[in-house]
């Protein structure tokens, strides 16, 4: 039998009628048919939405259900989404939230969103106020029938399959109940619940910017992680990291050296020790100490040899070795030295173009040279140049001193080896008070990334430098030194100046603001009340640097106080950073702080606002803080204060470098300088390394901008961001190189300018071109001395010497293997990519592409008669001979051709003919190889680790997998075999390190003689070089003027 003939329906009116009968079932009848068809007949039914609105009001009416989903649909395609959600919810279970289709689509995602703002408000409200009063109570209730919609929502999803999608809305939404859920009944298997927690952390770091939420989801991710059947320590132990729980921590750690027991070389021995690598990496300040502390007591604490330890002992001491930054600062000290491949051309070339009469020139090639072999221990051009660097004076020698803990950073054991010729014999003399004050800041400086070798204590320093190192049996303490050091200085603001720097570096995080008093801090407050100009500036940014991240109301009050009362403008500007880093990483903590400086009618005050923004809030994009910057750098009055929020916006942002171009954007054609020089500064913290092409183009745009300071802010950027970038990986490297030696070059440019083209030289080849600027740790941590280092690097604006913090900033790009033993075996990895892509630039002068070779020069009527002339007298020559005619060597050096002229004084044209008549023709390059192999410890960069492959049949694998940059703990696959051959180490051996020599300052006489002595040989680092003698020297002593 045919089938029946489908009726499609033309018109909505037939039911329409209906409506107005006043039999329910018959308008239940109706809406039926209604809802089948609005989303096709809507302009008819819209003038009937008043009656059907009616309808679902109407408690009495058996279907108002029906009638609010037909309302709600025509109010869609009106446009009316508020309304069309308000039916829609009223409508219960007949809104399918499962439907495929626009007004199911539309809708669901609204709801979803009304529900997330609903949420994170309730949050915000009750985690302030508690919520106590009735009307928070009104003000905090969710809409009827929200919570249930995105109930079914969450549930559709696992159901699905979509448990990721699932854990974001839930995370999103506050509801921790929903994400333990979607794990368990959308997850089923292990591994499928260890990647969906492995997304829960990414959006941890993501989407959640509320610090309390933060701790809240992480806890639980550690908890669900606790549950599984082979729970991942590490992954645990990571989540404890994010919220400092020294406790949780150590507790991971101590499971998994109970699981080792008495046996050798365990698996879980190393997933410790990884862990600890990974703990002090994220670089929390003190916070691996804390660990360290929480740690099993040794068994075995007397003077007994390390060979004599029992295995879970000599566990423990490793343990102690690694968290307390030793073993990290001495191999990332060993690559940086061994793996330098810094050009010493480009210096030389700066030098020689530069006006060296010019202060401003001198130091900033002092600090060009100093980041461009920042933590290698290489200090030839200063060797190379003693009387060039002796024409520092003032302020300049004193950075001139302190480049010397940016050159020699993580070199705790020769710190004073190389530092004591600067530093005086006689308390309170000082026959230099700016070398002395510099040296006092390079010790700091050193001090700051070299770890804590008393937290290693003796045994774990034996391990690593050999028992019978003095520097084993009596490591030197900066802190204590410096302590002394700034109290003998009472007289001398300059010493102070140094002091106080050295000591806020060297001390940096230890005080959490939960005791009373600090004997660092009150010292330092003591010199901040002296009220000199000078060294109160640096004493209030020591005050910072010890209290950083504290977030103490002791100290905040008294440094806003007296920056308030305070007429010097050096000492307002030190507090203004003080008072930031004790906000550093409180975010809505630090709300009342920067809400009550941000309404300040001192400028200064408002400058502070913006960087304890910046530091409270830095990598988390929250988005209040991006609101207030974005207001300030618009709206202000002092140009100081607009620069400060828009550099700010580089730090709140750098989590996500690829939005930050978007964001300056419009800020970079600011036609306000200020703002302008802020956004290249913004975009080169928050996209170092990254090359992306978004702030290059914008960076280059700003290279040639009419003010000089913003063009000095764009080369530094431009350095920044593509830093580690060789030729091939981004054209627009080999270009910036060019640009920065035509800027410095350049006898028309500005000083400033010059300047900036200078440090981008250092930062573009930043230590030894094996280091770059970095911000967070592998894990997605918040490194707080890079941080810090970087936001006291940008002060330079006020203060040259601020410039020697990018050290804080600097981490090797390497990847280091490291065995049970602490010690790195000899093995390869495999790199699947072109070796170009990764390579080192090319030293020596830059290379000129054909389109740049100089344009023929216009020949004069003269000159061509004289070269006729020239040319007939070598015709004639011929007759001597063909060899005659051959290329000849001159007595310079020089090729020349037949006619007696110099081949290099010759046109490229000519050169060529030369080159073509010896048979050499231009070939294309042999074809690149797709992989290559590197030897450990290698240069490895964050982009490039997804190409690294370990050999399967290779004797060490990673014992995380995944695992290919930073410091890699390896499993030795074949422990039976024969004995593991370790890479010898250059800036010490393992079995005796270099010993550390007393605290006694040299004469320049022995300091010069020790230089003319014979170098050392390939096993050891280079001796420091020999103390600069400064013609002011010996006219300076007590307390120099400023």
């Amino acid at each position: 039998m045919a089938a029946a003939d489908v009726v499609v329906p033309t018109s909505a009116s037939s039911a329409l009628f209906l409506l107005d009968e006043p039999e329910h079932e018959i308008q239940a009848y109706a809406l039926e048919t209604l809802n089948a068809m609005a989303d096709s007949f809507w302009p008819e039914i819209s003038p009937y939405v008043a009656k059907i609105q009616a309808l679902s009001e109407d408690k009495s009416f058996s279907s108002s259900a029906l009638a609010a989903i037909v309302a709600a649909k025509v109010l869609f395609h009106l446009g009316e989404l508020d309304e069309a959600l308000e039916y829609a919810l009223s409508a219960g279970n007949l809104f399918d939230v499962t439907a495929n289709n626009q007004f199911a689509l539309t809708l669901r995602a609204k709801c979803i969103d009304e529900y997330i703002r609903v949420q994170i408000k309730r949050f915000e409200v009750s985690a302030s106020t508690g919520a106590s009063s009735s009307r928070d109570a009104d003000a905090l209730a969710i809409p009827a029938g929200l919570e249930q919609v995105v109930d079914r929502v969450l549930d559709d999803c696992v159901v699905r399959g979509e448990v990721r999608e699932a854990i974001g809305i839930a995370i999103e939404a506050r509801r921790l109940d929903r994400v333990e859920y979607s794990l368990s009944h959308g997850c089923t298997s292990s591994s499928e619940r260890i990647g969906a927690l492995k997304y829960c952390f990414d959006c941890v770091q993501g989407i959640i910017a509320h610090r309390a939420y933060r701790h809240d989801v992480l806890k639980l991710i550690a908890a669900l992680h606790r549950k599984e059947p082979e729970p991942d320590e590490v992954a645990i132990a990571r989540c404890y990291a994010f919220i400092e729980n020294a406790s949780g921590v150590a507790e991971c750690l101590f499971r998994l050296l109970e699981a080792c027991g008495e046996s050798k070389k365990s698996r879980s021995e190393l997933f410790a020790y990884q862990i600890a690598c990974d703990v002090y990496d994220n670089d929390a300040p003190h916070f691996a100490q804390k660990v360290a502390a929480l740690l099993p007591a040794i068994s075995r604490e007397d003077d007994v040899s390390v060979d004599s330890f029992s295995e879970p002992d000599m566990r423990l001491v490793k343990l102690r070795a690694i968290l307390s930054g030793i073993v990290y600062s001495a191999y990332a000290l060993e690559f940086l030295y061994s793996e330098n491949h810094s050009d010493m051309f480009i210096m030389q070339s700066m030098k020689s173009t530069l006006d060296n009469r010019s202060s401003l020139n001198h130091s900033a090639l002092i600090f060009a040279n100093s980041i461009a072999h920042a933590g290698t221990t290489v200090d030839t051009f200063l060797r190379e140049n003693l009387d060039w660097l002796a024409r520092a004076s003032s302020w300049s020698k004193f950075s001139a001193t302190a480049c010397l803990g940016v050159i020699h950073s993580r070199h705790a054991t020769s710190a004073m080896k190389i530092l004591s010729p600067y530093l005086s014999s006689t308390p309170g003399v000082s026959s230099s008070a700016y070398a002395e004050g510099g040296a006092f800041y390079a010790l700091g400086l050193i001090s700051a990334t070299s770890g804590s070798a008393d937290q290693a204590g003796e045994h774990g320093r034996a391990l690593l430098y050999g028992s019978g190192n003095s520097y084993t049996k009596d490591p030197f303490s900066a802190t204590k030194y410096l302590l002394v050091g700034l109290r003998e200085a009472s007289s001398n603001e300059i010493i102070q100046h140094g002091g106080c720097l050295g000591l806020g570096l060297a001390a940096m995080g230890t005080w959490d603001g939960s005791s009373e008093e600090n004997e660092i801090y009150e010292e330092l407050k003591g010199v901040l009340f002296s009220d000199s100009a000078v060294s109160g500036e640096a004493a209030g940014v020591g005050m910072g640097l010890v209290a950083l991240g504290s977030g103490s109301e002791k100290a905040l009050d008294e440094m806003i106080a007296y920056a308030r009362d305070t007429e010097h403008e050096k000492i307002k500007r030190g507090l203004a950073m003080g008072i930031a880093m004790v906000c550093y990483g409180r975010e809505n903590e630090a709300d009342a702080v920067i809400e009550k400086l941000a309404s300040e009618s001192e400028a200064i005050l408002r400058y502070s606002a913006m960087f304890c923004t910046a530091l409270a809030y830095a990598a988390t994009a929250d988005n209040k803080a991006v609101r207030l910057l974005l207001h300030s750098a618009v709206s202000d009055v002092d140009n100081d204060v607009r620069r400060a929020a828009v550099i700010a916006l580089g730090f709140v942002l750098m989590r996500h470098p690829r939005q930050v171009p978007r964001t300056i954007a419009l800020l970079a054609e600011s036609c306000h300088a200020h703002v302008r020089y802020g956004a290249t500064l913004a975009l080169g913290i928050a996209c170092a390394g990254t090359g992306l092409p978004a702030a290059i183009e914008i960076l280059e745009k700003l290279a040639s901008d009419t003010s000089d300071f913003v063009r000095q802010g764009a080369l530094i950027g431009l350095a920044l961001v593509l830093m580690q970038h060789s030729e091939a990986r981004s054209s627009k490297s080999a270009e910036a190189r060019k640009l920065f030696q035509k800027m410095y070059s350049d006898r028309h440019e500005e000083a400033m300018t010059k300047f900036g083209a200078v440090l981008a030289n250092g930062f573009i080849d930043a230590g030894g071109r094996n280091a770059t600027v970095s911000l967070l740790s592998r894990s997605g941590h918040r490194r707080a001395s890079a941080i810090v280092g970087m936001a006291m690097f940008v002060q330079f604006w006020f203060w040259f010497p601020f410039v020697h913090f990018i050290a804080l900033a600097l981490k090797p790009a390497a990847i280091i293997g490291l065995d049970s033993e602490l010690k790195m075996p000899m093995t390869e990895v495999k790199v699947n990519c072109r070796p170009s892509l990764y390579a080192y630039p090319r030293n020596g002068p830059l290379h000129k592409s054909k389109k740049e070779d100089r344009a023929a020069s216009v020949v004069l009527s003269i000159t061509a008669k004289a070269k006729a002339r020239e040319a007939r007298k070598a015709q004639g020559a011929k007759s001597t001979g063909a060899s005659d005619a051959a290329m000849d060597t001159t007595s310079d050096g020089g090729l020349k051709n037949g006619a007696g002229h110099d081949a290099k004084a010759g046109s490229a044209g000519d050169i060529e003919g030369k080159v073509a008549a010896m048979g050499v023709s231009e070939s294309k390059p042999p074809k690149e190889d797709t992989s290559y192999t590197v030897s450990l410890p290698a240069r490895m960069l964050p982009d490039q680790e997804k190409y690294v492959v370990w050999p399967a049949n290779g004797r060490f694998q990673p014992v995380q997998s995944g695992l290919n940059g930073g410091f890699v703990m390896l499993l030795d696959s074949t422990p039976e075999e024969e004995a593991i051959e370790h890479v010898k180490t250059k800036t010490w051996t393992y079995e005796q390190a270099t010993e550390s020599v007393p605290a006694q300052p040299a004469t320049t006489e022995d300091s010069l003689a020790a230089s003319s002595a014979p170098q050392p040989d390939s096993a050891r680092e280079p001796e420091p070089p020999a103390a600069v003698f400064y013609p002011e020297d010996a006219n300076t002593s007590g307390n120099s003027g400023t």
